[in-house]
């Protein structure tokens, strides 16, 4: 997988503070990449570049500010890496947060479908001038095992009619996959080489684990590391989506164990939902609508 060199590429990777994030701008550092960490926490930022130095200390690592559950932090994000970069090789679309209690974002959208959807939405929109102009870029975009048997609920997206967490979390990460699909679509038919595709890291160790803010006790940690694999493997769908010189845009990436629980990357079938191109469309159309932000195809 590290035989792909990066060096002379730009990468963001959003929520790279913990986690899947974390692993993903290790290897990435390694092979040679200028990485991006996106992240919430400024604090937690800091921190995770001071572990990649550790392992990489001749890497180009900087923290960014960027709060998907803020239409306004994701459109500073923007202008400042627009302002600052003039070539952006990969997007990735990696925070999430899992099964909250119900809240709203910022803009008063519910918290998973704002976060893990719109948030990335919008961020993907307004950075694509910058990817359109750098040759054969990527945008990965994080799902779920989740997305099966989901569905998108148009008519309660903000969960004012009603909530359960998990649902709404597979709701949003059948939105990231039919976002991902449809983005590579629209690309495609504007002969255009940047490249969309998704990925899933099947179960693995992270932080969406925690008990709200409290670490789980001992006993669900053991049984969690039985079960569950690292997040260094988890980031391995990730890595393969990012850099394979065979991708060509589309695929759904997961590991390849049973269930696609656990393992090593190979090519998925998602849930037959995220062929619905009607559905799509209009997830496509409510979003640029939420979010205000529209794409812009033209380079």
């Amino acid at each position: 997988m590290e035989q792909h060199t990066l060096t002379g590429k730009t990468a963001i990777i959003t929520g790279a503070n913990s986690g899947l994030g974390l692993q993903t701008a290790k290897v990435f550092a390694r092979q040679g990449a200028q990485v991006i960490l996106a992240v919430r926490d400024i604090e937690k930022g800091k921190a995770a570049k001071q572990e990649i130095a550790e392992e990489s200390p001749q890497a180009t690592v900087e923290v960014m500010k960027l709060d998907l559950s803020d239409l306004d932090s994701v459109r500073a994000f923007a202008e400042n890496v627009i302002s600052r970069f003039d070539s952006l090789d990969l997007l990735i679309n990696n925070a999430g947060v899992m099964t909250p209690p119900y809240a709203k974002t910022n803009d008063g959208f519910e918290l998973q479908f704002g976060s893990n959807h719109l948030g990335h939405f919008a961020l993907t929109g307004l950075l694509l001038p910058l990817l359109l102009h750098t040759e054969d870029s990527r945008v990965v975009t994080l799902s779920s095992l989740a997305h099966r048997k989901a569905s998108i609920d148009f008519d309660n997206l903000d969960g004012s009619k009603g909530y359960k967490g998990m649902k709404f979390y597979g709701q949003s990460k059948l939105a990231n996959l039919m976002f991902a699909t449809e983005l590579d679509k629209r690309l495609k038919q504007h002969g255009l080489s940047t490249l969309s595709l998704a990925c899933h890291p099947g179960i693995s160790a992270t932080n969406l684990f925690k008990i709200g803010n409290r670490e789980m006790p001992r006993i669900f940690r053991g049984l969690m590391n039985r079960y569950l694999q690292p997040a260094e493997m988890g980031a391995l769908p990730t890595v393969y989506a990012a850099t394979d010189p065979g991708i060509k845009g589309g695929e759904y990436i997961g590991p390849d164990g049973k269930g696609q629980r656990r393992g090593y990357p190979v090519l998925e079938k998602p849930d037959p939902a995220v062929n619905d191109e009607g559905i799509r469309t209009k997830l496509w159309e409510v979003s640029e609508k939420l979010s205000g932000v529209t794409f812009d195809f033209t380079k």
